[in-house]
Formats: C-alpha cells, sequence, structure tokens
C-alpha cells in the first residue's frame, strides 16, 4: 500500500489546513508545515504563511475554515452516536479533501 503523500506532496499541506481549520492539528505537524514555508513560497512562488499558501494555492474563499468548523462540529455528535466511538479528526480531514478536492 502507497503512502497517501508519495506521489502528491502538496495534499499534506491541505489535510493540515482542514485539520487547522477544524483545531485538531497536532504541533508536530503545525512545526512542520511553518519550517516547510519558505520551500513553499519558493516553489511555488507566493508569499504568506503556509495556511496563507495552501489556501491560495487552491484557491479556497476566506469562509471555508468556518464552514469546515461547522461540517466538524455538527457531524461529529451524530458520527459518534451511530458508531459509538469518537470522531477521528484525521479522518475527517482526509475524508472532507478526497471528496471536496479529489486528492489534489
Amino acid at each position: 500500500m502507497s503512502d497517501r503523500y508519495d506521489d502528491k506532496p502538496f495534499l499534506r499541506y491541505v489535510d493540515a489546513w482542514v485539520l487547522n481549520a477544524i483545531g485538531h492539528l497536532d504541533e508536530a505537524t503545525r512545526a512542520y508545515c511553518v519550517a516547510m514555508e519558505p520551500t513553499m513560497r519558493q516553489s511555488l512562488t507566493r508569499t504568506g504563511s503556509w495556511t496563507e499558501i495552501v489556501a491560495a494555492q487552491m484557491k479556497f474563499p476566506a469562509e471555508l475554515p468556518a464552514q469546515i468548523r461547522k461540517i466538524w462540529d455538527d457531524g461529529k455528535s451524530k458520527f459518534e452516536a451511530a458508531n459509538g466511538r469518537p470522531a477521528d479528526p484525521v479522518q475527517f480531514a482526509m475524508t472532507f479533501v478526497d471528496r471536496n478536492f479529489g486528492r489534489t
């Protein structure tokens, strides 16, 4: 089984962006994304923080983080009630990205 990011390294940042939007980005991934900002700026010829670069590259509207957060908040309790286990924010982020942005 291949790694999710093998042929699509930018996908890692899109997943992280969604996790950040729902308030579940772990500190190690956040630090990695911040450390990669200079490389992202150079390779994508963009300015700003990693979150701004991802949003600009993907043409995300400014209101998208709030919309994603609402979907997460509204769906989390429904998922937990239906499945008897906590919702996994990482799985949510990957599924959200795959369904809405097609594995970038």
